[in-house]
């Protein structure tokens, strides 16, 4: 099963309140700042690259940086989450997510629908794969990851399936590998992606209508829109595991600090040691992200001792109060 179905239970070490003078609920962010950490899932139409998409998102909100989570190829539709202002920071994140595809391939030769779903019956699992001569990255064979693959319909020589994948697994090659095996040979005709990440079609928007709301949040002040569009940037984050810090422990890992067991409220469970995880406020808001160095019991039970290594900060110092004299991030 992708990571991106994972379920995990929040487990409770302490509790404590948080100061509503300090941070604030990410829905709750003044737009400007909604907008400058945030994210938009844009229906990447057929046509532009990926790149020039990016490009014309940066001009209609008028923000300075933004960076996608995976590149389309031009002609492929579907979901492209883009990061925003600060929320660049965290795209390389969401790189790695898992995505999930709808896929027409067009058989060269008929095949009996017995033998085209025990052949790609065959491909869920480890494969290995050797990037396409047009890709941005090194050729050389590689590891990738298939969840599931879900036959859909046949027609003819046209097969339409569903695929849920690690990242930087190629479609059109997982297509052309398929063909091979089944002995017909076979290509990609038609691809969408349908989630990456935490994003699916769910809370997909169209440059078109981006547009529009931006232009109404000029002329008239409505918010609305945009903020149906833009969500905060901790939602490409869902799929990490998480832990809740206190208020005091929250500006220590703002200057760096790694953090420590005693500022640590709540953690999920199912985390093992050399995890990516997120740290987050009790309103909501991310801290940083961290590499975990106990298991979630582990955690759950650790009175002292540096639990995860900061990686990198998401939140900018002053934002909580300052509350700590040491280079680990505890309770003042």
């Amino acid at each position: 099963m992708s990571p991106l179905f994972e379920k995990r239970r929040t487990l409770a070490k302490a509790s404590d309140t948080t100061d509503a003078k300090y941070g604030c609920m990410p829905e709750r962010r003044n737009l400007k700042e909604h907008i400058n950490k945030g994210v938009v899932n844009i229906d990447k139409p057929p046509g532009p690259t990926s790149h020039e998409v990016v490009a014309w998102v940066k001009d209609i909100l008028h923000v300075n940086k933004a960076g996608h989570s995976g590149t389309l190829d031009p002609k492929v539709t579907g979901a492209l989450p883009i990061m925003l202002g600060d929320a660049v920071k965290a795209v390389g994140i969401l790189l790695t997510a898992g995505k999930e595809y709808i896929c027409i391939m067009r058989l060269q030769r008929s095949a009996s629908k017995v033998k085209i779903m025990e052949t790609c019956a065959e491909f869920v699992g480890t494969i290995y794969q050797k990037p396409p001569m047009k890709s941005a990255v090194k050729r050389q064979i590689r590891k990738r990851r298939i969840y599931y693959l879900e036959i859909m319909e046949i027609e003819g020589k046209d097969v339409l399936f569903k695929v849920g994948c690690e990242s930087g697994t190629y479609i059109r090659k997982l297509c052309h590998d398929i063909g091979e095996a089944l002995g017909t040979g076979a290509h990609m005709l038609e691809l969408r992606r349908i989630k990456s990440g935490p994003f699916t079609e769910a809370n997909l928007t169209t440059m078109h209508n981006l547009k529009d709301a931006y232009v109404l949040w000029e002329e008239d002040g409505t918010e609305s829109y945009l903020r149906k569009m833009i969500l905060p940037m901790e939602r490409a984050l869902e799929h990490l595991p998480r832990i809740a810090i206190r208020d005091t422990t929250v500006d220590a890992i703002c200057h760096g600090a790694d953090l420590a067991a005693p500022g640590i409220l709540t953690v999920e469970s199912d985390i093992k040691a050399g995890d990516l995880i997120a740290v987050f406020t009790l309103k909501g808001e991310v801290v940083c992200l961290g590499t975990a160095k106990m298991t979630s019991m582990q955690i759950l039970n650790a009175k002292s001792g540096i639990v995860v290594d900061t990686d990198r900060v998401l939140m900018k110092p002053g934002i909580y109060p300052k509350a700590w004299t040491h280079k680990t991030a505890e309770v003042a």
